[in-house]
């Protein structure tokens, strides 16, 4: 299955970032990475199942070129820190900070058959970053639903 997003390993665990263009996710990427996260890949990945877990890496067509690099506007496409692949534990929506909920319920999403914690945050929130780092941390049994 292919998908519009970015995904990264914090800390061991894998994390999907997903959103419309513009919506921070290669810049949320850029801050994570800064904080010894790795790049599995950038706008866009290719989602495997095998047994009840699901595995994200660069899709298979992909070019050379874009492999272990993160798309920075102003700068252009850069090498960073990288794995070829990576288990997901983790979904992010990145939405505009005025949808975000003060209190919001737990809730996962289902891809490939395969629950997985979602959590809604804003790229554009200087403490975007320091917030996923918390959620990974936290593990299932604290802020994020069990899947």
């Amino acid at each position: 299955m292919f998908i519009q997003a970015t995904c990264v390993v914090v800390e061991g665990l894998g994390v999907l970032l997903r959103g419309p263009p513009g919506s921070g996710k290669s810049e949320l990427a850029l801050q994570l990475i800064d904080g010894d996260a790795r790049l599995v890949a950038d706008d866009g990945i290719e989602l495997r199942r095998q047994g009840e877990r699901l595995f994200a890496r660069l899709p298979a067509g992909a070019p050379d070129a874009v492999r272990g690099r993160l798309e920075l506007r102003g700068l252009g496409i850069l090498p960073v820190p990288s794995v070829a692949e990576a288990s997901l534990d983790l979904v992010i929506d990145l939405v505009p900070v005025a949808a975000l909920e003060r209190l919001p319920e737990s809730i996962t999403v289902e891809l490939l058959g395969v629950a997985l914690p979602l959590l809604r945050l804003s790229a554009a929130e200087p403490s975007a970053a320091a917030k996923v780092r918390l959620a990974v941390r936290a593990g299932p049994r604290s802020i994020i639903p069990p899947p």
